[in-house]
């Protein structure tokens, strides 16, 4: 069958018609990742990492972000610093397009590339903190004197928003080699130290079958848990949370 000029016009007009009901414009005029800027406290140079990728902050700097409904972390450390803030997300106004050009189709596309959201901030400055020593301890180590990793010495970091709230910390095991304890205070937040996990009767090998969980507490907010694998911590040298308290209703 053969198509006069016309007829084929027609028909490319009718293709460039539809198009926007097969597509996402919040997906396609906004994307998948978000630009902000981000520097440091102090001013100081440091390596930042977010949602997978490495930046290295000198002054405002500009990272890209995912969107979608989880919050991004941004974390930045060098010889004698490190700190992080939370990346949160808000409603992409850019996404109502879609009901116009895209209807139901298109807008389920932006829900699914999380196009929907969009930082609800262009800016953000990381608090710097000083790094701790990891050679030394601060407080006692108590437990039976056994074994070597009695003695482990991490970095303790836990962070809250708002601050003010308090810190424990108890051991759940599942080995008869290492007995599980009540909730143990720590301090309020935010809580920086360098210290011994003090675990009685730990090992390596029943590091496994050992975890750590910090509880948050304030007045007018909901308790909050983080569960740590003690082998994790381990390897890792370290203990670091940050809650979010979300307020009694």
């Amino acid at each position: 069958m053969v198509y006069n000029r016309q007829e084929m016009m027609k028909k490319l007009f009718a293709i460039i018609a539809i198009l926007p009901l097969c597509t996402s414009c919040a997906t396609i005029l906004s994307g998948t990742t978000a630009k902000v800027t981000v520097s440091t406290s102090t001013g100081e140079t440091a390596r930042a990492q977010v949602d997978g990728e490495t930046y290295y902050i000198n002054g405002p700097t500009t990272v890209k972000v995912n969107r979608g409904f989880s919050n991004s972390t941004i974390t930045a450390e060098n010889d004698h610093s490190r700190g992080e803030v939370e990346v949160e997300k808000g409603f992409n106004p850019t996404s109502l397009g879609n009901i116009l050009l895209g209807g139901v189709p298109g807008y389920v596309v932006d829900l699914a590339t999380g196009a929907v959201t969009k930082p609800t901030q262009s800016s953000y400055v990381i608090n710097m903190r000083p790094r701790l020593a990891k050679n030394e301890p601060t407080e006692k180590v108590e437990g039976l004197g056994v074994t070597v990793l009695e003695q482990m010495i991490v970095r303790w970091d836990v962070q809250s928003r708002p601050q003010g709230a308090d810190i424990f910390w108890r051991v759940v095991s599942k080995t008869p080699e290492v007995k599980s304890t009540n909730n143990k205070y720590l301090m309020t937040t935010p809580y920086e130290a360098t210290k011994a996990l003090d675990i009685k009767g730990l090992t390596y090998e029943t590091a496994s079958n050992v975890r750590i969980i910090l509880r948050c507490e304030k007045d007018g907010y909901m308790p909050q848990e983080k569960e740590f694998d003690v082998r994790m911590v381990l390897d890792q040298e370290e203990i670091s949370a940050f809650f979010r308290l979300v307020k009694e209703e």
